[in-house]
């Protein structure tokens, strides 16, 4: 099995312990804290999810201190941000993992559905229309908005040869606020 491969399955057992636990079942004690402190962080993925307080990737995978590199913005939209946190974790902290969570129920998918959105949130919603087109049914709008946003990572580092990208996997998942389980893409 390969390393990728093998950090998605381990994706997939974090999720399958969250679904049956009251606790989260990662290590947040006060040894991994200080081992973290003073060794330094190594994620071993990149997550990129949406702000809403329901999605909790560190529960959703049994993970701990140290173990998910997560960025969070409405929508899970992408801009040259977030593309530069992708860039830092997977070139600095050799993560080889990126992956896209979006999750049933999104507000901003909702409102992108709807035509809701002025100020700034407009931003968001913008984004999101352009990745659903014409989707009317908000399972698959989010389905599309996930595999826009992978689409867009995968380009960012085609179009930059000078960040190595070489041995990245960049992958998308939706996850369900009411089951927990996740659907990989």
């Amino acid at each position: 099995m390969d390393r990728q491969t093998a950090l998605v399955e381990r994706m997939i057992e974090g999720n399958s312990r969250y679904l049956t636990s009251i606790h989260s079942a990662g290590d947040v004690s006060p040894a991994m804290r200080l081992k973290t402190a003073s060794e330094g962080q190594s994620p071993y993925a990149i997550v990129i999810c949406c702000s809403d307080s329901r999605v909790l990737p560190e529960s959703i995978f049994s993970a701990g201190i140290g173990e998910l590199f997560v960025i969070r913005v409405a929508g899970n939209v992408l801009d040259r941000h977030q593309l530069g946190s992708i860039e830092y974790a997977a070139e600095h902290l050799g993560c080889k993992l990126i992956l896209v969570l979006g999750h049933t129920g999104c507000g901003a998918v909702s409102a992108a559905l709807h035509g809701e959105a002025g100020g700034f949130i407009r931003y968001i919603t913008d984004e999101i229309r352009l990745a659903i087109g014409e989707e009317h049914d908000p399972d698959r709008a989010c389905e599309l908005n996930v595999a826009h946003a992978v689409e867009a990572i995968r380009q960012a580092f085609a179009e930059h040869p000078e960040i190595p990208s070489a041995g990245l996997e960049i992958r998308g998942a939706v996850y369900d606020i009411r089951s927990g389980g996740v659907r990989w893409l």
